[in-house]
């Protein structure tokens, strides 16, 4: 009963927020807290029995899907506790209330239920229309302020996704083709055991529809320019949950065709497609962090640089950098909703998001200014955060496998990104403050609360991993490399 509650959960906050306004907010925040805690179950449930079955099969719930669902649910807290706040002071500088505001908690929680359902469902077809529901759901979202620039970037979203989603549903079809030929159940479990039976041409032609389909979701080069325009228009509550958790949502879902690949005899080279397409999107990325104008684009474009870096992890085909796979996913969803928490407030503060004319945030508000900075440095894999022990690993296997060239490049390409990441923050935070700027707008205490909150997992596991949850990561690196 617990994975489909799950669930019920949201949609049911979903149906509570349309009929109450004023209760929305704190509907929201208590159906994600109750979610979080079934998540916290769910995971210690699957690290004691495997696997979980639930509604007669139609729920699955293993290790890696347990690690996704626990960040969907833990940024899912943070979201709503920060919107509570951020989207009256955006109110207030804007002098109006959005004309959105009453669709806002709705949809949020029922963008939070379709992230929740990836991991959950347990046949592949229905898996891609939870997929799509979260575009449905964020896009109206993604529009949130009405203005021409998010109208935009929401419709631009819409289509370029879509296509992405037509052409992942053929991809879809042909996999779910094979695994039925080959007589085994549609779901990751029934993949696995049948890859070594399916014809290598239908098992490649479906993983590379897959590709470039889910690719366009999760944000990959040359499928990636929706990202940073969505990015910089939507609240930065729903930027969290965009870039930290719903580009992984399709991400997770080409992670889980590698084991499938790997034990296809008749595919040898199943970590070039993974590694390649890897290191494309995490180079473009970090050379496009050095011109960006826009921090909150700045900070789209490190998620587009980290979906390849995860990539190209995967495809390093290690049991060392399958660890270091999963370690970066779930260290990247936790620092980069802290980091658009920081912007968002940085906005407040500033009253722009242009890099150009920001300037001596520090000393403006130096709460929101240490905030931002940290989020670089975390975001950009300085020590001690969990992004820098994830990205230690992952380069450490890839050399120690003897992939020079490859993690060579992908070193390159960090220190590239650091660089500029680092670069086009500092500027923000250390410049003086132009001398006829206006007074900082104050800021909303449950939006620094929330941002509080956000900070201290990506510190603390920086440092030290609880061993429940390092067990849990351990269980799905294993599943990443084929191993039940």
């Amino acid at each position: 009963m617990i994975l489909p509650l799950i669930l019920i959960l949201p949609i049911g906050a979903a149906l509570l927020t349309v009929a109450g306004r004023r209760a929305a907010p704190w509907v929201t925040l208590a159906s994600a807290l109750a979610v979080l805690g079934l998540a916290v179950v769910a995971a210690r449930d699957v690290m004691a029995a495997g696997t979980l079955v639930g509604a007669h099969g139609g729920f699955t719930l293993d290790a890696l899907g347990a690690l996704y669902l626990l960040l969907v649910a833990f940024v899912g807290v943070t979201a709503s506790l920060y919107s509570i706040g951020y989207l009256e002071a955006r109110h207030r500088e804007a002098g109006r209330v959005a004309p959105r505001y009453r669709q806002y908690y709705p949809l949020f929680n029922l963008f939070l239920a379709s992230m929740l359902a990836v991991p959950l469902l347990t046949n592949l077809a229905v898996m891609w229309i939870a997929i799509e529901l979260t575009t449905i759901f964020s896009a109206f979202l993604v529009a949130y302020e009405d203005r021409a620039e998010a109208l935009e970037a929401a419709w631009k979203y819409v289509a370029l996704t879509t296509m992405g989603a037509m052409i992942a549903l053929l991809g879809i079809l042909v996999i779910y083709y094979g695994v039925h030929h080959a007589g085994q159940p549609p779901s990751w479990a029934g993949l696995v055991a049948a890859a070594p039976h399916i014809p290598p041409a239908v098992l490649l032609t479906g993983f590379v529809l897959a590709l470039v389909g889910f690719g366009a979701k999760a944000g990959l080069v040359p499928m990636h320019t929706w990202l940073p325009d969505a990015h910089s228009q939507a609240p930065a509550s729903v930027c969290a949950l965009l870039s930290g958790v719903e580009t992984s949502a399709a991400l997770y879902m080409i992670l889980r065709l590698y084991p499938a690949l790997a034990r296809n005899p008749g595919i040898p080279d199943a970590n070039a497609w993974y590694l390649v397409a890897g290191l494309i999107s995490v180079g473009a990325a970090a050379f496009l962090i050095l011109q960006v104008t826009d921090f909150k684009r700045l900070f789209a474009y490190s998620t587009v640089e980290h979906m390849g870096i995860i990539l190209t992890a995967c495809g390093l085909g290690t049991p060392a950098a399958h660890l270091g796979t999963v370690y970066q996913l779930f260290a990247h969803a936790l620092t980069k909703s802290f980091c658009f928490y920081a912007a968002g407030l940085a906005a407040i503060t500033l009253g722009t998001q242009r890099i150009r004319g920001s300037s001596g945030l520090l000393g403006s508000s130096p709460l929101v200014g240490w905030a931002l900075l940290l989020g670089a440095l975390a975001i950009a894999g300085a020590p001690p955060f969990a992004i820098f022990i994830s990205e230690f690993q992952i380069l450490r296997a890839g050399f120690g496998a003897g992939e020079y060239l490859a993690t060579g490049l992908l070193t390159v390409f960090i220190v590239v990104a650091f660089i500029a990441i680092v670069y086009q923050i500092g500027g923000i935070v250390f410049r003086q403050p132009a001398p006829e700027r206006a007074p900082a707008h104050p800021l909303p205490v449950s939006s620094v609360f929330a941002m509080a909150i956000a900070f201290l997992p990506l510190l603390v596991f920086g440092f030290y991993l609880p061993p429940p949850l390092l067990r849990l990561v351990h269980q799905a690196a294993a599943l990443l490399g084929g191993t039940p």
